[in-house]
């Protein structure tokens, strides 16, 4: 049977461990992919070949964590970790199921590299709005694991009560 001590624990590990994947994919990887591959399209090719992985284990860790957070904070009327954890989940859940297929249908449309196209092009500018649309999904979810993280470490600290 898990414990709540259990329970605390896996949260910060699962929490660590995902946004420690997703801070290197946005600082290190992305850029380098960018700055190494001869073509920003391969570039975002690559980068949009592990997005996903990023967005699906995203949503499986916010709901667990919102699982586990409900029970772990039972006695507490407002429960700050699963609303952390369902922003995260909702931001992962947006960008794969919504903004990944928008972008999709817009570089199909496009029938060619998006960076060949008039920088006026209105296929150019969709797909820049969406990829800002991304980054800022991205960046919601990790502050919002950061926030699960803190919470789940303040948790910790608290002596336990009878």
């Amino acid at each position: 049977m898990l414990t709540r001590r259990g329970a605390s624990l896996s949260q910060i590990v699962g929490t660590s461990v995902w946004l420690g994947a997703a801070v290197l994919l946005a600082a290190a990887v992305a850029p380098a992919a960018f700055a190494v591959l001869p073509s920003r399209s391969l570039a975002g090719d690559l980068v949009g070949r592990v997005l996903p992985v990023i967005f699906w284990s995203g949503m499986l860790l916010f709901a667990s964590v919102m699982i586990l957070a409900a029970w772990t904070d039972a006695r507490s009327k407002y429960k700050p970790r699963v609303l952390a954890a369902a922003v995260g989940g909702t931001a992962c859940m947006i960008a794969q199921f919504v903004v990944d297929g928008m972008i999709a249908r817009v570089r199909a449309r496009a029938r060619g590299p998006i960076d060949a196209l008039p920088a006026a092009d209105p296929l150019r500018v969709a797909f820049g709005q969406l990829h800002l649309f991304s980054v800022v999904l991205l960046g919601l979810a990790m502050l919002a694991a950061a926030a699960v993280l803190a919470l789940a470490l303040r948790g910790e600290r608290r002596p336990p009560t009878p």
